[in-house]
């Protein structure tokens, strides 16, 4: 496989300094990063830096290509993709509505490869709706996003505009080199996430915290690397990731039956909360408040699908992997729940407080039958990145 090449525009902004690390990223990956830096985005990150860590010259004055040739053509095709991080308000403008002032919206005009946007502006301006039109637009054109998060920024203000973490951006970018094979291509890869719901009435249900991002960080990544993947999700708010195949189920036995019909896997990856118990029947009508008091709802006991995956059978998957969500004697619970289940590792993290489930970073151990790692915290697409490695250091 030739080396993949991106084209990197680095936009006018603070979070301008992450290009550095994305670009950090890439290099590791063997892929060739070109860029172009914007005049305020040299305003937050030097020439210098972009060179020594793309290992490339830093373009940015289009007047200083070699026009006679067409130099602005043969940069815009020079890649395999264009990725503009960050994506500020004004090159959004620009690239919606068809201007070429300098470089980089020149270039962004000129091409015709694909393009993957990563925005960061003030929340104010993500929300105007003249940046919605942009956005709306460029999506039309074919343009993908990654981002933008909700978080604090630099601006002492709150919500959605944040620039997406180096690792979902490098996550996007692999996804989407055309030519990108990675060590699980041909291996096919079951990932279960976020809760079930177990419904009582029509109205209420027994369920979790789980807001699946662990589980579809996990889905991107092995995807990244190549697999096939079939990813079976309980209710979540969460995009599907680029490549990836999805079922939507409800409950536990749904969650059972869709991961015995995805069925032969390479490897199963259980992160899903799956209720242990459930309504023995659920209320046909909403249930009222009475004078009787509350009513009695029998518990019955849910299937253990990862036990189930991890039966032993000309069915099983090569590696069976599940998640402890533990409150309390994480190492010890973690190391009972890998015996019990009959699974290959378990990674178990502690949720006590509700630090972890919906959190965007997690911390935790990672068990085998031949020992423990501790990974320190980190963003949950890396911990995804790192198991997706060793998942691959097994199925190659």
């Amino acid at each position: 496989m030739s080396q993949a090449r991106v084209l990197l525009i680095v936009g006018g902004g603070i979070a301008a300094y992450k290009a550095l690390e994305l670009t950090r990223l890439l290099r590791a990956a063997d892929v060739a990063v070109r860029p172009i830096l914007t005049a305020a985005g040299a305003q937050f990150v030097t020439p210098l830096s972009l060179a020594a860590l793309s290992q490339d010259e830093v373009r940015g004055d289009l007047f200083a290509l070699d026009e006679s040739k067409m130099g602005h053509i043969e940069l815009s095709r020079s890649a395999d993709l264009i990725v503009v991080v960050p994506a500020t308000a004004d090159l959004m403008a620009k690239a919606a509505h068809g201007l070429a002032d300098d470089l980089a919206s020149t270039t962004l005009l000129a091409t015709d490869k694909a393009v993957l946007m990563a925005p960061a502006m003030n929340v104010r301006m993500w929300g105007h709706p003249a940046t919605r039109r942009n956005l709306a637009t460029l999506r039309a054109d074919g343009v993908v996003f990654v981002g933008p998060d909700e978080g604090a920024m630099a601006c002492d203000e709150f919500g959605p505009g944040r620039l997406a973490s180096p690792e979902a951006i490098f996550d996007a970018v692999m996804a989407m080199l055309p030519s990108h094979a990675g060590p699980l291509a041909g291996r096919h890869v079951l990932v279960t996430a976020g809760p079930t719901a177990e419904p009582i009435d029509p109205v209420r249900m027994l369920t979790n915290r789980s807001s699946g991002k662990q589980g579809f960080a996990i889905a991107a990544a092995v995807a990244d690397l190549g697999a096939r993947v079939t990813l079976i999700s309980g209710p979540v708010a969460l995009p599907t990731p680029r490549g990836v195949g999805r079922v939507d189920v409800e409950t536990a036995i749904q969650m059972q039956a869709a991961c015995a019909a995805a069925l032969p896997a390479d490897a199963a990856v259980c992160v899903a909360a799956v209720s242990d118990w459930r309504p023995g029947a659920a209320f046909k009508v909403k249930l009222k408040k009475g004078h009787a008091g509350p009513p009695v709802v029998t518990l019955v006991e849910n299937p253990d699908i990862l036990a189930g995956l991890a039966a032993t059978g000309p069915r099983r998957p090569k590696l069976v992997v599940g998640f402890a969500a533990e409150t309390n004697d994480l190492e010890t619970n973690a190391r009972a729940k890998l015996s019990r289940k009959g699974c290959d590792w378990i990674i178990a993290n502690d949720v006590g407080g509700g630090a972890v489930m919906g959190a965007n970073e997690n911390e935790v151990l990672f068990i085998t039958r031949e020992g423990l790692e501790r990974w320190a915290k980190s963003s949950k697409t890396e911990i995804a990145r790192r198991i997706a490695q060793k998942i691959a250091q097994v199925l190659t």
